[in-house]
């Protein structure tokens, strides 16, 4: 069967999945504001795909584009009643990249049984060290809940990441505390340029801080080199004279879009080919393989050229 490509090469190779439109926090770069959330998740209530239905899908596109890398995403994942089951779904199909996506809340209670579904890695969204800054990020307390969720998820066995939204005039003064505590705990650490995506549709500027900055702010303290891109990263790697390993998604400064491989599921049956698109592309009832090769294509289409451009559609309904 002939490989889903397009003319810069690019194919899907990993799938995110957003599994739900709630979240129990409020992050600032994520949610307008708590009504807003709620207005939305009230409209689209009682449409999600059931458990079945999704590993369904899952199916399908693996039987389509053999995947080597699954992500579940949100909104806030764990707060998929049904996770460890589809995890473990997904599993016997022979995926064995399983990754999620958190901010950590309820990863303490849950790890063991993520672990033991067969999840490989984790990501754990984490914007500051300081309790503060943190309720001003997230707009919630809970940092001591995420991080005892992080120590959760290590002894549990789980490869775990740190990923931290900078936002100028917010958190930049936690580069460097986040930066102390990924080494301390012996964890990679990326962070993340904003995203002109929702609410900051058009006004990500105000918040950007960019990968020089960056980069600047952690030379005042350390010492580092740039280690090689692999081919379709997200993020630029760097290591610290002391051998730590530090990141940045840097989709402004410096864009991946020409080797994407990636492609989103929303948890309502529609496939998106970019965060920039909010054009959904239903494969909800989709059976014959046909269509399900028009639809591909179509999400195909939808990757940019040079750099991501942004949209309208929230980070909370189709996931980082």
């Amino acid at each position: 069967m002939e490989e889903i490509k397009d003319h810069f090469g690019r194919t899907f190779k990993t799938l995110r999945i957003s599994l739900i439109n709630t979240c129990n926090l409020a992050c600032t770069y994520c949610s307008y504001s708590n009504d807003d959330d709620q207005k939305n998740n009230a409209v689209n209530k009682g449409n999600n795909l059931k458990t079945k239905e999704l590993t369904d899908l899952i199916i399908r596109l693996h039987e389509r584009l053999n995947l080597g890398s699954i992500r579940f995403t949100g909104g806030e994942p764990l707060l998929y009643k049904e996770l460890p089951a589809l995890i473990e779904g997904v599993r016997k199909l022979g995926i064995t990249d399983l990754n999620l996506t958190t901010n950590g809340l309820l990863l303490q209670k849950q790890a063991s049984a993520l672990k033991a579904a067969g999840l490989t890695a984790i990501n754990v969204s984490l914007d500051a060290t300081d309790p503060l800054t943190f309720f001003m990020m997230a707009r919630r307390h809970g940092l001591e809940q995420t991080l005892k969720g992080i120590d959760a998820a290590l002894h549990a066995g789980i490869t775990v990441k740190i990923n931290s939204v900078i936002m100028k005039g917010l958190n930049e003064n936690q580069v460097i505390p986040l930066l102390k505590y990924a080494a301390d705990q012996q964890l990679i650490i990326r962070f993340l340029e904003i995203m002109a995506m929702g609410h900051l549709h058009g006004k990500a500027d105000d918040y950007f801080f960019s990968q020089a900055e960056i980069l600047k702010l952690i030379s005042t303290r350390h010492r580092f080199t740039p280690v090689q891109r692999t081919k379709s990263a997200t993020a630029n790697y760097w290591q610290t004279e002391a051998g730590h390993i530090f990141g940045i998604i840097a989709n402004e400064s410096q864009p991946f879009c020409t080797d994407c491989d990636r492609l989103r599921l929303d948890a309502y049956g529609n496939i998106y080919g970019c965060l920039s698109s909010n054009q959904p592309i239903s494969i909800r009832d989709i059976s014959d393989p046909a269509l399900l090769d028009l639809s591909l294509k179509e999400a195909l289409k939808q990757k940019q050229t040079i750099k991501f451009t942004g949209s309208k559609l929230s980070m909370l309904h189709i996931g980082g």
